[in-house]
């Protein structure tokens, strides 16, 4: 796993920090880091869900007791880092950056398979040239935009909600099922088209408060989702295929929301080929704001009694040649992804095949019942 510095915030001192670890003698643990080290605060709050949500929440991560260890624990195995969510719900949007929106259009022309993509890529570019950096969802331009697409026969749902009012909104994965830094992350072996998608994410409150974000990555089939939107759900929900982390920062007096759409989010894909990948996202360019995203998922005609984490998008898609001129990157075993940003740390993965990496089996009902045998409900 990463040296320490590379895990937390370059700012760790003065950054609110949460998260969860397995504790081999006790089970998993809600903690703030301090300093040097990791302090358990379950006895106060045994989820992070309901963390979250006390008024007091700042005062308990900052002060509250329990046990001690030594943040390199996290590292070296003895403590095994989590995902630092847990009853919340695991949404997702997408289509929330115009440029990768071109993406999405091309893996729906190309059916999936990825020899068709540097042909489908030029023929968008033709049409609209260099109007598609800049579009705001609704505006005049994207209007004009959608007028000339269709024209040239290349309207895509993908579109629809890139640069239409609506956003796209869609579970990821299962309460509890994210895995954490330092963890291996899961593409099935039948896929052939695949990539890492490195996103910024917020945790929100049941009453719809975004309180801390956090870094993750939703893994994504594209040679599944360009057969068809409907395999959304085949696409993105596969056994460890959403990685959450390292830590959530909690918004306080040193970070906010402000400094959230400010962010650069860097992916490094590091294969056992050789072969090396970066890429940025950058806050700076999302096509909708963070918070409208949040507005769009809860409210009057759906709510979380749990709150929920979301991804909020990725302005990132691979089109590098990895193997194949024209056929773009996909992962292959070993690949080291890590997703990284200044102030939230950063999250590293080893990709596996989905049916190797191991199965989930510690869900609600496991939880509940450890939390339980520990006196904590």
């Amino acid at each position: 796993m990463n040296a320490l510095p590379d895990v937390l915030p370059v700012d760790a001192g003065e950054a609110t920090l949460v998260g969860r670890v397995f504790d081999p003698e006790s089970g998993p643990c809600v903690v703030a880091v301090r300093g040097e080290k990791v302090v358990d605060l379950t006895s106060a709050e045994p989820t992070m869900s309901g963390l979250l949500e006390r008024e007091d929440l700042l005062d308990i991560v900052k002060g509250a007791g329990g046990r001690e260890w030594p943040l390199a624990d996290v590292l070296s195995g003895r403590l095994t880092p989590l995902a630092p969510c847990d009853l919340q719900v695991i949404k997702a949007c997408g289509v929330t950056f115009v440029r990768s929106m071109v993406e999405r259009v091309i893996e729906e022309r190309a059916k999936g398979d990825p020899k068709l993509a540097a042909d489908i890529r030029n023929r968008i570019e033709d049409a609209v040239g260099g109007m598609i950096g800049g579009l705001r969802p609704g505006s005049p331009e994207s209007v004009r935009v959608k007028e000339l697409l269709v024209a040239e026969g290349l309207w895509s749902q993908y579109l629809e909600v890139g640069i239409g009012p609506d956003a796209e909104v869609f579970t990821k994965a299962p309460v509890l099922s994210a895995v954490g830094t330092g963890a291996e992350i899961g593409v099935p072996a039948y896929s052939r088209w695949n990539n890492p998608e490195p996103e910024l994410v917020l945790a929100v409150t049941s009453d719809g408060r975004a309180v801390g974000a956090t870094l993750g990555n939703d893994v994504n089939l594209r040679d599944v989702e360009g057969r068809s939107a409907l395999l959304l759900s085949k696409a993105k929900d596969n056994n460890a295929s959403c990685a959450i982390g390292p830590f959530l920062r909690l918004f306080d007096d040193a970070f906010g929301i402000d400094d959230v759409r400010g962010l650069d989010i860097e992916l490094t894909v590091t294969g056992t080929d050789g072969f090396v990948l970066e890429g940025t996202s950058s806050l700076r360019e999302i096509s909708r704001d963070v918070l409208d995203l949040v507005a769009q998922t809860v409210g009057p005609n759906h709510q979380y009694p749990d709150g929920f984490v979301l991804f909020t998008g990725t302005l990132f898609a691979p089109t590098a040649d990895r193997d194949v001129p024209g056929e773009g990157f996909t992962h292959k075993l070993g690949d080291r992804v890590r997703i990284a940003s200044p102030r939230l740390g950063a999250l590293t993965n080893v990709v596996t095949h989905a049916e190797k990496a191991p199965q989930w089996t510690f869900g609600i009902r496991a939880l509940m019942g450890n939390l339980a045998s520990r006196g904590l409900l």
